[in-house]
């Protein structure tokens, strides 16, 4: 990672460089770290030639979340995208929720996080631990190996989030084709555009459905606020699009990956699968969103004003970007960061990220989580990778990291 002129920083990938170490697929790409020890506040170009800001440090990630001088409106000029396509995406579509600043950010949020309260997700409990043993009663009775991400983990956020939306289920490879594609670096605009409008099409049309039929879902809710005026019929649809994406991409990958660098840790493994106790789950999953940090590509905020952070001037225009794992790994937050440990207290994390943005769907990410990592190794306590560390398909190229396949066998 050769260091352009003027102080900027010249990258190897689109964004920021993203090898991760030989032989250590689950620790922050090494050039990032060393970046993040010797000049956490630094200059980065990025694939256009734009030059913007690299944030890596814990305390000033969580200062700039909570600073309302900072945007997450993609439709600003100068905001760092992260490819060509989210440009094209941003500069031909009203910004998602996801992309809003308040206070139109807050009307809407208020409106859909009663759905995420941890009272309301904590009694869906047992249906996802129903869907589990379902799926992993399907695995068990087919031949070995298995690829455990098509047979469980890319399946049951799936269930979950379909269930919790009100979406057909039967319909779950569809959305799982397309958002692929949104969620890849390496595809171009027109793929991204057609992906997404074939979910926006789909889900425009269920919200009609609910306006004639409701029933007691998430979408049903989203039609009774176009009702009642509070939502257009767009906001409510990319609403849909939103959740239903973020609901099973993210859940699936940290499944999988988690998954894998339990095998990978096996005396974490056997905390996780001996216990019962919803403490020391609880725990292990937020241990291990803060170990792997899959949305790898970084938080991106935009400039509204002058400001300082780290002892560097960021001038009103200038991009920032903050890259979640280089936080979580910090050492004077998480002491030993490269050591898995499912006792330690991970609460403070930036899996999610913080402040008004923080991920709407968090409770819903940790149950699953909790749930599916105890239940795999309680029920199948002889699980093993099928193939090679080496031989496993990792998500270099992806907004989300992750594997594209795990086969396992036991």
């Amino acid at each position: 990672m050769a260091h352009a002129p003027a102080g900027t920083q010249d990258e190897a990938v689109p964004g920021f460089p993203m090898a991760r170490a030989a032989g250590c697929p689950f620790a922050p790409p090494p050039a990032m770290m060393k970046l993040h020890a010797e000049e956490p506040v630094s200059r980065v170009r990025l694939w256009d030639g734009s030059v913007h800001w690299l944030v890596t440090r814990y305390e000033d990630q969580r200062a700039l979340y909570g600073d309302p001088r900072l945007s997450v409106d993609t439709t600003r000029p100068g905001f760092p995208y992260l490819n060509e396509a989210f440009r094209e995406t941003a500069a031909k579509n009203p910004p998602s929720f996801l992309n809003m600043d308040d206070p139109d950010h807050a009307r809407i949020r208020r409106m859909v996080t009663g759905a995420f309260a941890v009272k309301r997700i904590e009694a869906m409990r047992p249906a996802v631990q129903r869907m589990t043993d379902a799926l992993i009663d399907q695995m068990l009775a087919g031949p070995k190996p298995v690829d455990l991400v098509e047979a469980l983990t890319l399946p049951l956020p799936s269930l979950v989030i379909c269930e919790l939306l009100g979406v057909p289920y039967e319909d779950h490879d569809f959305f799982q084709a397309n958002s692929k594609v949104g969620l890849r670096r390496d595809v171009t605009a027109e793929a991204v555009r057609a992906a997404f409008g074939e979910i926006y099409q789909y889900l425009s049309g269920q919200i009609d459905a609910k306006l004639a039929d409701p029933a007691d879902d998430m979408l049903s809710e989203l039609a009774a606020r176009v009702r009642a005026g509070d939502l257009t019929h767009h906001d409510a649809t990319m609403l849909g699009v939103l959740l239903l994406g973020a609901g099973h991409e993210t859940s699936a990958n940290m499944l999988a990956l988690g998954i894998l660098a339990f095998l990978e840790h096996p005396d974490q493994l056997a905390v996780v699968r001996d216990t019962d106790d919803p403490k020391v789950l609880a725990s292990a999953a937020d241990e291990m969103l803060r170990y792997l940090t899959v949305v790898h590509n970084g938080q991106r905020r935009l400039a509204l004003e002058d400001l300082e952070i780290g002892g560097r001037s960021i001038r009103a225009g200038e991009g920032v970007i903050m890259p979640g794992a280089t936080g979580n790994w910090q050492a004077d937050v998480f002491p030993d960061p490269e050591r898995l440990d499912v006792r330690r207290d991970a609460r403070r994390h930036m899996a999610f990220g913080f402040g008004i943005h923080q991920c709407l769907g968090q409770p819903l990410a940790r149950l699953e989580l909790q749930v599916v990592y105890h239940t795999v190794f309680r029920r199948i306590p002889t699980l093993r990778r099928a193939t090679g560390l080496d031989r496993i398909p990792f998500k270099d190229d992806g907004i989300v990291y992750g594997v594209y396949e795990l086969p396992v066998t036991w």
